[in-house]
C-alpha cells in the first residue's frame, strides 16, 4: 500500500476514532467507575470490535449488506436496543458509589464486554465502515495490503481510548471528574438513549 493511501487511511480511521460518541462515553464511565485499568481494557477491547468490522470491509461488507439486508437491519435493531439499555444503566447509576474513596464499581471484565459490544452495537461504526474504508478496498487487493487496513483501525482506535483512560485516570482530573459523575453519567445515558432512539427512527423512516 502507497504511503500517502495509508496515511489517508490513517488520517479517516483517527478522525472516526476521535469523534464524540457513546464509546468514549463507555471509556470514560469505566475510568470513573474503576480507575485507570478499566478504561484501559475497554479501549483495547472496544478495538478489538473496530477490528472485526475492519476485517468484514476487507473481505466485502458493502457487498454483504446490500445482499442481505434484513439481516443488516436486524442487527442496527439489536445493536440499538444495547445501546438503549446501557444508556438506562447509566442513568440510573448513582453518585455515592462514584465518590467514596477507593470504591470500583466497575470492573476489567464488565469493561472488556461492553468495550467489545459497544463496538460492535454501534450502527455507525457499521456505516462509516461501508462508506469510507470499502473505498480503500479494491478486488486486487493483496492480503498483505487488506491486514494493513485492519491492523490501521485497530491501533488507531486502540491507542485513542487507551490514551483518553490515561489522561483521565490522572489523580487530579479522575478527582474533578467523579465529583461531578451524576451528571456525567445523566449526560453518558442520555447520549445512549439518544443514539439508540435516532437509529430507530432512522430504520422507520
Amino acid at each position: 500500500m502507497p504511503l500517502s493511501l495509508w496515511l489517508s487511511l490513517a488520517a479517516i480511521c483517527a478522525a472516526g476514532a476521535m469523534s464524540p460518541g457513546p464509546s468514549l462515553a463507555l471509556v470514560l464511565r469505566h475510568t470513573l467507575g474503576g480507575g485507570r485499568l478499566p478504561g484501559v481494557t475497554a479501549g483495547l477491547f472496544h478495538a478489538l470490535g473496530v477490528g472485526f468490522y475492519a476485517l468484514l470491509t476487507v473481505l466485502g461488507l458493502g457487498a454483504l449488506t446490500a445482499r442481505f439486508p434484513l439481516a443488516f437491519e436486524a442487527i442496527t435493531v439489536a445493536g440499538a436496543g444495547y445501546l438503549a439499555w446501557l444508556g438506562v444503566k447509566a442513568l440510573g447509576a448513582g453518585k455515592a458509589d462514584a465518590l467514596t474513596p477507593g470504591a470500583v464499581v466497575t470492573t476489567r471484565r464488565q469493561a472488556a464486554r461492553e468495550g467489545v459490544l459497544v463496538a460492535l452495537a454501534n450502527p455507525k461504526l457499521i456505516l462509516f465502515f461501508v462508506a469510507l474504508l470499502s473505498q480503500f478496498v479494491s478486488p486486487g487487493m493483496s492480503a498483505a495490503a487488506r491486514a494493513i487496513i485492519v491492523v490501521t483501525a485497530m491501533l488507531i482506535d486502540a491507542g485513542w481510548y487507551v490514551l483518553v483512560a490515561v489522561a483521565l485516570s490522572q489523580s487530579r482530573v479522575l478527582d474533578w471528574l467523579r465529583a461531578r459523575a451524576h451528571w456525567i453519567n445523566r449526560v453518558t445515558g442520555v447520549m445512549l438513549i439518544g443514539l439508540a432512539l435516532r437509529v430507530a427512527w432512522g430504520l422507520v423512516a
